[in-house]
């Protein structure tokens, strides 16, 4: 199961002050919206977003039908499988995406320690 580009996602407490910081490390912006609470930004292969006020902990994010430099994969597995087999594992599936859906989706999950695992899909099937 192919589960597509991996960043982590981390909630901060000021934007401006983690992207200063990170920027330090070497990191270098990639995207986002700073109006809107969130960038997201590179070093190498290494991907972290940065979100003000938009959820309460850290996530470990996959983005299925995305490289590690947000473009688009021809083939790739499509959140809503990755769904299907979760679901036939027995994991329980916090947030779910509509099994007949074909457009962007995600869905949110937890481990055994209650780090949050997102799957967000922004490509369509």
């Amino acid at each position: 199961m192919d589960l597509g580009a991996f960043s982590v996602s981390l909630a901060v407490k000021d934007l401006a002050a983690s992207r200063t910081f990170y920027e330090k490390l070497g990191f270098s912006t990639l995207g986002g919206d700073a109006a809107q609470g969130w960038l997201i930004l590179r070093n190498g292969s290494t991907v972290i977003g940065l979100f003000q006020g938009m959820f309460e902990g850290n996530i470990l994010t996959f983005n299925p039908g995305w490289d590690q430099e947000a473009r688009a994969v021809g083939e790739f597995t499509d959140v809503r499988e990755i769904q299907a087999r979760l679901d036939a594992a027995g994991i329980e599936i916090a947030t779910r995406a509509d099994p007949d859906g074909s457009g962007p989706a995600h869905i949110v999950l937890n481990d055994p320690d209650g780090n949050a695992i997102m799957f967000d899909q922004h490509v369509p099937r």
